[in-house]
């Protein structure tokens, strides 16, 4: 029978995830000799067979692979048969190129999490354990293609038993790089008794954790809330919880099947969940949130210690307020010292540091709030090829990349550029990406804004420079991570973003069409009293729409400056209507947070909200401030106004989606962080025939921009 040679290659997530020893035991099944090994561009194998049976195995192949591997890109090619005798693993090989994608960080698997509760395992209670299914990838290497000598873990060299482990094929730890045990691999510096005590006595302990340093603190506790809080100058954002089971998440929030899914997964992300009302959390953990943001244990350091801790415990990033998160011992040491009472260290380093990702569950699935452990760095693939194109993200919730031939890999979430400290951090995860990927730009994209640090760092690179405008970045992104390559209808609401015509834009709507956006649509300009007094402030943003509408005179400093235009910017910012539209409610008068006035105002929605809407003819907010005041009037309850409001966004994005003609709309910009608007535009659009497309793999907000940078520049500078 005719023998023939099947060759394949397949790009993405493949290394470090049990594929060589999966093709191996495929192959040797299957009868089939060749070979396989990594490379800079992926996986390349090759086997050797009849034509029924290379077809049989392509199929298995990509069907049976490992449940950690993402594969997004595969080349298979029928060659004359070489002659190959056996299969075999090769050493990996180093190309010019590099476009494989390292794994994110993976919580411990199940088989990892047996032995570390098994008295008679070799691993048992080993904080470091891990195989080919989970554990540490991204924050511990430190080039490709991903093998031991090229991460942080070459300093510990192999015991003879965990060598035996790493190099058989048939063992489930093979060529698993930070294989370690008790004997050879990284130890703690202090006890896990000790931390665990320090916990439950109110004290706070920092541990280093996968992607840098956690500060733990019992979330029962008041006073050592409050104490936290002062020391990291942190006045209302919520802080993040460490659940040690599922069945006290369920203890204490309403949990549904997806948002299970979600805390199970392997990225173990934080979910943002709704508390069901059960006491025992201190109500200072999420000042005025209705959500908790509740994580399970991820690392097997994580379950010892929960082990200690059968309590909830705050688990939020080890840093002072808009610093970067901690990675060394000694940097964590210098820079906690007044904040911490207790470090649990150990000796593994730290190649980069990568935060807890944020989800929420929209229309089904994840909707990625902040994109870091878990998920970054995998790329995002785009259907054309790109330029080499450095996109230096925005000023908010920065994240930066780089665009590889048909892939985007966005960076880990680096944060506000606000310090000295976080603008080194955006620097180093530049830097970082480029050496990683050996990558050369020709081109760098930022927002508009003249002054954000990215913007600035641009200008000062020597590059080429592509500006792109915020909104189209929000459009773009929700477009390429959708496959979207037809003309659609963008829907770009958010805060604030520079304008085109120098006015602060947020309540946008665009036709994409032939490489270029039209401004189709836009919210009724209004003016921001105090500027970014402003932003913080949404009674301000209320007493300017009830001015302009005649229905009420400011006080008069403000009355003046509105008069005059004095330090008030023009805005059609729908963030800042939904800031006025809370302070009118009486939900909340000012953010503590960024977003929280939002945040509260769909929260005052109830389960049953109203169906009624407010009027907002072509995004004239005139008539629906006019409506929110007569309902106050009358005593209307926050419930219903916040329903008619949101109700009333959704008919104007129905009324433009009609008017425009097109049958793909993209939801984009940190508004549709707003489950009710987007769950509720995308059942109204869908109902009348469009096709809607959110954001499922990059966070609809600020975090999110770089991919839409990079798509834009490294498609075409015209449509900057």
């Amino acid at each position: 029978m005719k023998q023939e040679r099947l060759r394949a290659r397949l790009r993405g997530a493949v290394q470090g995830v049990g594929f060589r020893p999966f093709v191996y035991r495929l192959a040797t099944e299957m009868g089939l000799p060749g070979w396989v090994y990594n490379s800079n561009g992926g996986l390349v194998l090759e086997v050797e067979g009849e034509a029924g049976q290379l077809s049989r195995f392509e199929q298995r192949l990509l069907a049976d692979k490992p449940p950690p591997a993402v594969v997004l890109s595969t080349e298979f090619a029928r060659l004359a048969p070489a002659g190959f005798t056996r299969f075999e693993i090769l050493e990996s090989e180093e190309d010019a190129a590099k476009t494989v994608s390292v794994l994110p960080d993976l919580a411990t698997c199940p088989e990892c999490l047996a032995e570390l509760r098994d008295p008679a395992n070799r691993r048992y209670r080993y904080p470091f354990t891990n195989c080919t299914r989970c554990g540490p990838r991204f924050t511990i290497v430190e080039d490709i293609p991903y093998d031991r000598p090229r991460t942080t873990m070459r300093e510990f060299t192999l015991c003879p038993e965990c060598r035996r482990e790493f190099e058989d094929p048939l063992d489930r730890r093979f060529h698993a790089q930070p294989n370690a045990c008790p004997v050879c691999g990284p130890r703690l510096f202090t006890s896990l008794d000790e931390a665990a005590r320090a916990i439950a006595e109110g004290r706070i302990v920092a541990l280093k954790g996968i992607g840098g340093f956690q500060l733990l603190a019992d979330a029962r506790n008041a006073a050592v809330v409050a104490r936290l809080r002062r020391l990291k100058n942190r006045e209302e954002k919520p802080f993040a919880l460490m659940m040690p089971s599922l069945e006290m998440v369920r203890r204490y929030c309403q949990v549904s099947p997806g948002e299970e899914a979600l805390l199970l997964s392997p990225a173990a992300p934080i979910v943002l969940l709704r508390p069901n009302g059960t006491p025992g959390i201190a109500e200072n953990v999420a000042v005025r949130s209705p959500y908790l943001g509740v994580m399970l244990p991820y690392s097997p350091l994580h379950h010892l210690l929960m082990d200690g801790c059968p309590y909830p415990v705050i688990a939020t990033s080890g840093n002072r307020s808009d610093e970067p998160i901690a990675t060394g011992n000694t940097d964590a040491q210098t820079r906690l010292a007044g904040i911490a009472d207790h470090f649990l260290m150990h000796d593994r380093p730290i190649a980069r540091p990568c935060d807890d990702s944020v989800v929420r569950l929209v229309r089904g699935r994840a909707s990625v709030v902040r994109r870091a452990r878990g998920y970054a760095p995998l790329p995002v693939p785009v259907n054309a090829d790109l330029a080499p194109v450095l996109a230096v993200g925005g000023h908010l919730k920065n994240t930066v990349a780089i665009a590889v031939d048909r892939q985007v890999f966005l960076s880990q979430h680096v944060g506000d550029l606000d310090t000295l400290e976080a603008r080194r951090a955006f620097e180093s995860a530049l830097a970082d990406l480029c050496r990683l990927y050996r990558f050369e730009p020709q081109l760098v994209a930022c927002d508009l804004h003249p002054d954000y640090a990215s913007t600035r760092w641009a200008r000062a690179s020597g590059l080429p420079v592509a500006a792109i405008q915020h909104h189209h970045a929000h459009a773009a992104a929700c477009a390429a991570e959708n496959g979207l390559d037809r003309p659609y209808l963008a829907v770009s609401w958010d805060g604030t973003g520079y304008g085109l015509d120098g006015t602060v834009w947020g309540g946008e709507f665009f036709r994409f069409e032939n490489g270029r956006f039209d401004r189709v649509a836009h919210l009724r300009p209004f003016r921001l009293p105090g500027g970014e007094a402003a932003v913080r402030e949404g009674w301000r943003c209320a007493a300017a729409l009830l001015w302009e509408a005649g229905l009420r005179q400011p006080d008069p400093v403000i009355g003046r400056m509105l008069e005059r235009g004095l330090n008030s910017p023009v805005t059609t910012s729908v963030g800042r209507l939904f800031d006025a539209v809370a302070s009118m409610a009486g939900v909340a008068q000012r953010n503590g947070t960024e977003g929280q006035a939002a945040m509260l105002l769909e929260s005052a929605l109830g389960t049953a909200p109203s169906q009624e809407a407010y009027p907002l003819p072509g995004g004239d907010w005139e008539p629906l401030v006019r409506a929110v005041v007569e309902d106050a009037a009358r005593g209307a309850g926050a419930a219903c106004i916040s329903a008619r409001f949101h109700n009333a966004l959704v008919n104007w994005i129905l009324e433009t989606a009609l008017r425009a003609g097109l049958p793909d709309v993209v939801l984009s910009g940190g508004c549709f962080l707003n489950g009710y608007l987007v769950e509720r535009a995308a059942a109204q659009l869908e109902r009348q025939g469009f096709t809607v497309h959110t954001h499922h793999s990059v966070p609809p907000g600020d975090g999110g921009i770089a991919l839409g940078q990079a798509v834009l520049a490294g498609m075409s500078p015209s449509c900057a």
